[in-house]
């Protein structure tokens, strides 16, 4: 009884904070998402949140899918959407250009806060180490993305291989497509986030190499947003957890997502680190 009256006071509490902003708009509250998958899976995962939130903040909330990574990073970082999900070097970046947003919490996944994608060849390949990808085709996601690109660039640069020594390399998109080309035999190698590899490595991939971690993706809101109405988001996001509905909503944005945690800029200052050393164009 004591958890239904905290949660029906947590909702008066937010629901007052957004009347004032309702009135300011009426097509509601967005949520923007970065296309790391198909846009229709997108919709399928994160339209449970924003009906979640709306329920609880008491305003309507919808769900954009961004039409590419440096599209989504850009309409986030102009503010023109309310809270957004991003990835951890978009996010990065994302401050860089356009300064900080306020955090609202981040991914912990099977306990884990960190991230880790994987280097992929198809079962029965002659390719047995980074270093042997020099000469071969290389499938890569969208150029923003942390763990289809960046991270993976950053891991074979550390082991002697450049986007110059490779016999060609393509951007795909989604990591879906990158994984989809690995086993048409369409690039002889390609890199992805570690949830995508553990759906399509039953079915021909094998993993090359592993990523370093970094903390895992962020929901953030605008800058404008008023404080309130940041504190209001950040208890809605990081106590999804404490509920059984919750949790299921969890489950249905990540396989495997325990809870939304706080983060804050300092813990992306590794990540940051990485990207800074990437030498320009792989040259």
């Amino acid at each position: 009884m004591a958890g239904e009256t905290g949660n029906l006071l947590l909702a008066l509490v937010l629901a007052l904070a957004f009347s004032a902003a309702r009135a300011q708009s009426d097509t509601g509250y967005l949520l923007a998402v970065h296309p790391f998958l198909p846009c229709r899976e997108i919709q399928q995962r994160f339209s449970p949140l924003a009906d979640h939130l709306a329920k609880v903040l008491g305003v309507p909330v919808s769900v954009r899918v961004g039409h590419d990574y440096e599209e989504h990073l850009d309409f986030v970082g102009r503010d023109q959407a309310d809270l957004a999900f991003i990835g951890p070097a978009g996010f990065v970046m994302m401050e860089d250009i356009y300064g900080e947003k306020p955090i609202l919490a981040a991914f912990e996944v099977g306990g884990q806060r960190l991230l880790h994608g994987v280097i992929a060849v198809r079962q029965g390949s002659p390719i047995t180490d980074v270093a042997a990808l020099r000469g071969r085709r290389m499938a890569f996601g969208d150029r923003y993305s942390t763990m289809s690109y960046l991270v993976p660039r950053y891991l074979m640069q550390e082991r002697g291989v450049r986007l110059s020594d490779l016999a060609g390399h393509r951007h795909l998109g989604s990591h879906t497509n990158v994984a989809l080309a690995v086993l048409a035999g369409d690039a002889d190698a390609g890199a992805m986030k570690r949830e995508v590899f553990d759906e399509y490595a039953g079915k021909g991939l094998r993993a090359l190499a592993v990523t370093p971690g970094v903390p895992d993706h962020v929901f953030v809101a605008r800058s404008t947003l008023p404080s309130g109405q940041v504190e209001g988001l950040r208890r809605a996001l990081q106590g999804l957890h404490r509920t059984e509905s919750g949790r299921r909503l969890l489950e249905g944005l990540h396989k495997g997502l325990t809870r939304l945690v706080p983060a804050t800029a300092d813990d992306y200052r590794g990540l940051e680190d990485m990207l800074h050393g990437l030498v320009p164009r792989g040259d």
